[in-house]
């Protein structure tokens, strides 16, 4: 299959994509399709990651750990930024256009040989775990996509399951208490995985250590970032396992939970290989870790940066490095869209939205998208005095500049979607 025929295939399969429902969740539609491929997932050793937030930044850091200490890597991540392909690499190299039709058309393939209608993410999950045992990975860092204990990635038997942190999110699947979200994450862990919780909420103790898991470590007990200084270009940390310290590492990604996320890794990497690590090959990995679109600085005169916060607590971290870390002397300007499943006042709240000279709303290139009409109406009722509508991204952005001085900052976020158009329109913008 080729390129072109794979997307538009997807295409014909998308449904959360375009409708943000779920049909009937479980595992079975996924579970057939890896049957008809001989379960290529149990093929090669795991480390499975969840969590509200940081999973990202976390599957990325545990990933160049890995290949610091010589193992090829295979990695799934969504949801994408710019390319789809981006949710499938190989030591951190996006697929190729030709391995990624080639790996999806075998899916499409054996659709009807498996009897099942899979959705747009199980066919990437099956593709990507059939491209990873044909590039005969050492081992793969796989990215939930929502939850955990039904998520298409859960076929997987893993060796390290790491939990980043929970939330109040997608509520519309699990819920109303913290501990619903934690049951359904911790779904990920095995019998005889270690599972390495970044959470410190007290009262999910409970659900960790009943996860049936063989060993469980908790940030704060056995395992802790124990300094987290702002350094030039991320956090200088010192981090504590049971194994080891590690003293002054350089983590190069903006805010304080980067060092958290940091500590998770290193705690989760130790546990994969059932041993301490060597503090300069630590570094060496910490060294080469990028997160696209994870408060990423894409000019600096103006300050622009973009960032994925896509729920109030993500949106909360994103504001609290934007104001206080960068503490930005000029004007203020945020770009803001979201999805329909987020209620506007609280991702703008969280934003510090009112706190901002110019807000301008618009629509997130999704089929999901929320109208930029409501987030304005949402930005004028907590209080922002001036707010204006655009219809995309790539208008937003532009406007952004034409009012931005060398002095001021300009913010995108809301969405990864947003943030994943507002990076390409930047790149190749002639105003930064």
């Amino acid at each position: 299959m080729r390129y072109a025929e794979a997307l538009r295939y997807l295409d014909e399969h998308a449904s959360y994509e375009k409708t943000g429902r779920v049909e009937s969740p479980s595992l079975v539609n996924i579970s057939r399709l890896m049957e008809q491929i001989d379960n290529p997932q149990l093929s090669y050793p795991v480390i499975h990651v969840t969590g509200t937030n940081g999973k990202g930044s976390t599957t990325q850091i545990v990933t160049r750990l890995l290949m610091a200490h010589g193992l090829n890597v295979g990695t799934y991540t969504s949801p994408h930024l710019e390319r789809l392909n981006e949710r499938i690499a190989y030591n951190g190299e996006p697929i190729g256009d030709e391995d990624f039709g080639t790996n999806v058309g075998a899916i499409a393939d054996i659709e009807v040989l498996a009897g099942v209608r899979p959705s747009y993410f199980e066919i990437m999950t099956a593709a990507g775990f059939r491209f990873f045992a044909d590039s005969a990975v050492d081992v793969a860092v796989i990215e939930v996509g929502m939850l955990g204990r039904w998520d298409a990635t859960n076929v997987v038997n893993a060796e390290v399951a790491v939990i980043t942190n929970i939330e109040l999110d997608h509520m519309e699947f699990a819920g109303p208490l913290l501990a619903d979200i934690a049951n359904e994450k911790v779904g990920i862990a095995k019998s005889r995985s270690s599972l390495v919780v970044g959470d410190t909420h007290p009262d999910l103790r409970s659900v960790w250590q009943s996860a049936g898991a063989d060993r469980v470590l908790l940030r704060g007990d056995d395992f802790d970032c124990l300094d987290n200084q702002l350094a030039v270009g991320g956090r200088l940390i010192d981090v504590r396992t049971p194994r080891k310290l590690y003293g002054e590492l350089m983590v190069p990604l903006n805010g304080a939970h980067q060092g958290d996320n940091a500590s998770i890794s290193i705690m989760a990497v130790e546990e994969f290989f059932d041993a301490p690590l060597d503090h300069e090959v630590v570094s060496e990995g910490l060294a080469k870790v990028e997160m696209p679109g994870r408060f990423e600085v894409m000019g600096r005169q103006p300050l622009v940066i973009i960032d994925g916060a896509h729920n109030p607590a993500g949106a909360e971290v994103c504001a609290e490095v934007f104001f206080d870390d960068f503490d930005p002397p000029g004007r203020r300007v945020l770009v803001a869209g979201m999805l329909t499943s987020r209620e506007p006042g609280s991702m703008l709240s969280a934003l510090r939205a009112d706190d901002f000279d110019l807000v301008i709303c618009c629509t997130a290139p999704s089929p999901r998208g929320l109208a930029a009409e409501n987030i304005a109406k949402a930005a004028r009722a907590i209080g922002c005095d001036v707010v204006e509508i655009v219809e995309s991204v790539d208008q937003a952005c532009e406007r952004a500049l034409r009012f931005a001085k060398r002095e001021d900052a300009v913010l995108v976020a809301g969405s990864l979607y947003v943030v994943g158009a507002a990076r390409t329109y930047l790149r190749n913008s002639s105003s930064l």
